[in-house]
């Protein structure tokens, strides 16, 4: 995207915007550009301490969001979206490497903005783009997982040319809400994503034996699966056993070996052809039960990631340990990447992509 195509963003007189924020160098948005850049020599480090972030955490390398440039392209040419959809250099779901590394950050749109114990986190959408275009910048990531917000931003900023792109289907389960199990589908559509040139989508089924509602979600759930193998498109199911806690009403899921094998299965057998569809799966509680519990289906899986830890080499080892199954082909992981304990996403991101 270039200051000077339909859609993009309108440079100054001088020939360039600027756009500064406390503790942030100046942002510039040049003719030929997109509205991420970096100083000479090298990309710039950003140092301020965003709320919620541990004093003296360093992201590594961070290439600078021009919000102005992004927003006054949003107001001016929303047609600059589909444009930048349609020029993105594409590349097959598996690469080279035969193993697939996705970031996901499809959380706020199910309003789950907190990280460990910062509760807003994902918040902040400019340092949320920061991370993801840092992510995605890092050797063997292959893309991203999220909602159409989210993906249109990056497509503005010319972060998705050869990444896998998944869109995120079901964000209707607000975490904390009454509702929370009824995971209708309110983001990309099939339609959507093949419009739009993406890869593949995801979807979330959360089933809880003691909700009728779940059956619903079933329902809805194989009706999805069955328009993105009409169109050839794979579909990445995350399957749970869920459950409310009776004291607190909290939705809880169950990562025992029985449950997520329960739940493998469910999500298998769903829809008329299961030649589309893959398996996003949690390491399950105690990690020597993750062989038994593959074998349940044949469908081609990557591992999530869940939440951040204090034990960070903690889940590196589980994940190591569960990628040597026959049917685990890689990783989606969100939070644990882009906002590490440590605050350090470069060295967070090249560990898990180490362990592929």
């Amino acid at each position: 995207m270039t200051a000077h195509e339909p859609g993009g963003p309108t440079a100054s007189e001088s020939g360039r915007s600027t756009a500064t924020r406390p503790g942030r160098p100046a942002v510039t948005s040049q003719p030929g550009g997109p509205a991420v850049t970096t100083r000479p020599g090298g990309p710039t480090t950003a140092t301020a301490r965003e709320p919620g972030r541990p004093a003296g955490a360093a992201r590594g390398p961070l290439p600078p969001v021009d919000v102005s440039a992004l927003v006054r392209t949003r107001a001016r040419h929303p047609e600059a979206v589909a444009e930048a959809a349609a020029r993105r250099v594409r590349r097959p779901l598996i690469g080279d490497s035969g193993r697939l590394m996705i970031v996901a950050a499809d959380h706020p749109a199910r309003g789950a903005l907190s990280v460990g114990d910062r509760g807003l986190a994902m918040a902040n959408r400019v340092d949320l783009l920061e991370r993801l275009c840092l992510a995605l910048s890092r050797p063997g990531v292959d893309g991203v997982l999220a909602t159409a917000d989210i993906l249109d931003d990056l497509l503005l900023l010319g972060a998705l040319d050869g990444k896998v792109v998944m869109g995120s289907m079901n964000r209707g389960g607000l975490s904390g809400a009454s509702f929370e199990l009824d995971d209708r589908f309110t983001g990309h559509r099939p339609q959507d994503i093949e419009r739009l040139g993406f890869d593949a989508g995801k979807l979330l089924l959360r089933v809880d034996y003691d909700d009728p509602g779940s059956l619903t979600t079933l329902e809805s759930t194989a009706r999805a699966v069955d328009a993105m193998a009409e169109r050839r498109l794979p579909v990445f199911v995350e399957p749970f056993i869920s459950r409310r806690d009776p004291a607190t009403g909290k939705v809880r899921n169950d990562l025992g070996a029985e449950a997520v094998t329960r739940s493998i299965a469910i999500a298998a057998g769903l829809g008329g052809s299961s030649a589309y569809t893959w398996l996003k799966v949690p390491v399950t509680e105690n990690p020597d039960d993750m062989a038994r519990v593959m074998e349940t289906s044949t469908l081609p899986a990557v591992l999530l990631g869940g939440d951040v830890g204090q034990d960070q080499e903690g889940a590196y080892d589980k994940w190591r340990n569960a990628l040597r199954l026959p049917t685990v082909q890689g990783l989606v992981v969100g939070r644990s990447l882009l906002y590490p304990a440590d605050d350090d996403v470069t060295a967070a991101v090249d560990t898990a992509v180490g362990l592929l």
